[in-house]
């Protein structure tokens, strides 16, 4: 779905995949049996994650070259509050049914979306002779996507179980009031509006790659951090990751945008994001397996789990260093 932007324009993509998207996930919010709504969630989130992905393109190339990562620091923040908000809602909604008034939020952006997109301009269509079949990215271009690819599966890794065992970790071992998780979530805006603005400047002055290492250093040592053992630990090691993430993802977001030319590059971000769920899924594979080997019970069940699923795979930063910075060149 990501490649059809490169053929029929970004932002007429981004209007269906994101519409189609949230009203099968509002549809969730009535299935009647756990797997009618396994469907819905499994048929919306291609959708919703085919229209991030895009929503990133088109803030590169629409925004000029000094002011990239800025304006893609705004997508993240918007795209934090909208998890926050539904951490809070989760935190505050507690029945046998929460989950449908979750869901069924969705409905509110599906009706606004026509206007939202309405004032976006479509980005200058460049040469699209050069376009390769559906999906591909011509061969010229692949080592930079296997790079860029490999480090986001990483974060992939590394935020599927951080960020996923949270509310497990959190209220069923620490035993944790669901309304203090809802409180230290929401406190993480704070710390993540730190990451955005960090961003920007380690970017302007150490570059995108120093900064994407920086961000991703951190990213594994907090997950690690926060499953560490105890209450104090959990909640500086959340507050860390999120400002980590904020720090991390405008900066990989432009870098693995900009160095593409424009007839591959919704193809290549589809690819990117394929990495980043497979990284996910691979994370929380790896984490429950090492947790049911180590079995061990209490506030660090899951401190091994978090060492050997974060730590090893924090070298694949070096696999930044070919790329080129192409902060200050405007876009082909």
């Amino acid at each position: 779905m990501a490649s059809l932007a490169d053929r029929w324009g970004r932002r007429r993509l981004v209007r269906e995949t994101l519409l189609a998207g949230l009203v099968v996930t509002a549809a969730a919010a009535v299935s009647p049996n756990y797997w009618i709504f396994v469907m819905c969630f499994a048929l919306g989130r291609p959708l919703l994650t085919t229209a991030s992905a895009l929503l990133q393109v088109m803030t590169v190339e629409l925004a000029p070259a000094r002011r990239r990562v800025s304006r893609l620091a705004v997508v993240a923040g918007g795209s934090g509050v909208g998890s926050g908000l539904s951490a809070i809602v989760h935190g505050l909604i507690r029945s046998p049914s929460s989950f449908r008034w979750l869901f069924a939020l969705a409905v509110v952006p599906a009706v606004v979306v026509g206007a939202l997109l309405r004032d976006v301009p479509e980005p200058p269509t460049r040469d699209t002779t050069a376009l390769a079949r559906l999906g591909a990215v011509p061969p010229v271009e692949r080592a930079k996507l296997w790079r860029v690819a490999a480090v986001v599966a990483v974060l992939g890794v590394i935020g599927g179980p951080a960020n996923g065992f949270v509310f497990v970790y959190g209220e069923s071992i620490l035993h944790l009031a669901p309304a203090k998780v809802a409180v230290m979530v929401t406190s993480a805006s704070l710390t993540g509006l730190g990451g955005l603005l960090a961003s920007r400047w380690l970017a302007s002055r150490w570059g995108r790659r120093r900064t994407v290492a920086l961000g991703m250093a951190v990213s594994g040592v907090a997950a690690t951090v926060a499953y560490g053992g105890n209450t104090d630990l959990f909640v500086v090691g959340y507050l860390m990751g999120v400002g980590a993430g904020g720090l991390v993802t405008p900066v990989l977001s432009a870098l693995g945008t900009e160095i593409f030319p424009h007839h591959v590059r919704a193809t290549a971000a589809g690819w990117i994001s394929v990495a980043g769920i497979l990284g996910a899924t691979a994370g929380l594979g790896l984490f429950g397996w090492v947790g049911d080997v180590v079995h061990q019970s209490g506030p660090s069940a899951l401190r091994w789990p978090a060492v050997v699923t974060f730590l090893p795979l924090l070298w694949t930063v070096v696999l930044l260093r070919p790329l080129p910075e192409n902060a200050a060149v405007e876009l082909l």
